[in-house]
């Protein structure tokens, strides 16, 4: 189930649990809306309030930090595709088959991250591709030290590359733990039952719920779209792949 539909069924669970504190206000006795009463459950749910407070920005700060290290990681891949065209154009006309190769690997994968389905296939800078470029670099014969060291550094190079699509391609899997996800609606739920069942019956306060409601769903929203970096709405910018695609070649 993606981030949307999560998003909906906590704000109905959530607000589900408003209406129905109201609701259960209208059939307890008085005894059970007494000042004594509502400063114990104040209390019990204050600390819910704290726990689930605590848990969402963790969660939140969890989800940013998988985000910036996947933006980190395109970025580090483009930076080193580059660096191994440079390479393999200072070893001469023996690698223009491999640089071809190269720029063709990189517009798959840009296609893959556009279509978000990058997680989806085999680890390598795009199927298919990765094997195919390294079989033509290890295929050069260098004649010369200069051509021995560019040969050297650009296995390096292909080895690092294909070191960070794997991280990219197992990170695919980071989320939150339905568990996890399961008990943080079920906390949300339990407090703004709460809330109805003590909040006096006006527009104003409706309101309040209302928005408090949708913020928090809002911030469950974010979670689950920063733990999916190439698909859904928050998504990660091609940009550096696109840049790296007008340095092939040249």
């Amino acid at each position: 189930m993606g981030s949307i539909p999560i998003s909906f069924l906590a704000f109905g669970f959530i607000t589900g649990g408003t209406l129905l504190g109201m609701r259960l206000r209208t059939f307890l006795p008085e005894r059970h809306l007494i000042s004594d009463s509502k400063e114990t459950v104040r209390a019990g749910m204050g600390l819910v309030t704290t726990i689930t407070a605590l848990v969402l920005s963790l969660l939140i700060a969890s989800a940013k930090s998988s985000f910036d290290v996947q933006n980190i990681e395109v970025n580090d891949l483009s930076s080193k595709v580059i660096l191994l065209d440079r390479v393999l154009s200072h070893y001469g006309p023996e690698a223009k088959g491999a640089r071809e190769e190269l720029r063709k690997s990189v517009v798959r994968t840009l296609e893959r991250v556009r279509s978000a389905d990058i997680g989806d296939s085999q680890p390598g800078l795009s199927p298919g591709g990765s094997e195919a470029l390294f079989d033509m670099i290890q295929a050069l014969t260098p004649t010369t030290e200069a051509q021995r060291s560019c040969l050297a550094q650009a296995s390096g190079l292909l080895i690092a590359l294909g070191q960070t699509r794997w991280l990219m391609y197992e990170q695919r899997n980071n989320s939150v733990t339905l568990p996890l996800l399961v008990v943080l609606i079920f906390w949300l739920t339990a407090l703004f039952i709460s809330f109805g069942l003590f909040a006096p019956r006006n527009g104003t306060v409706g309101v309040a719920l209302l928005v408090a409601a949708l913020s928090v769903s809002c911030a469950i929203f974010i979670i689950l779209e920063l733990y999916t970096p190439y698909a859904g709405v928050i998504r990660l910018s091609d940009t550096p792949l696109r840049s790296a695609l007008t340095h092939l070649g040249k």
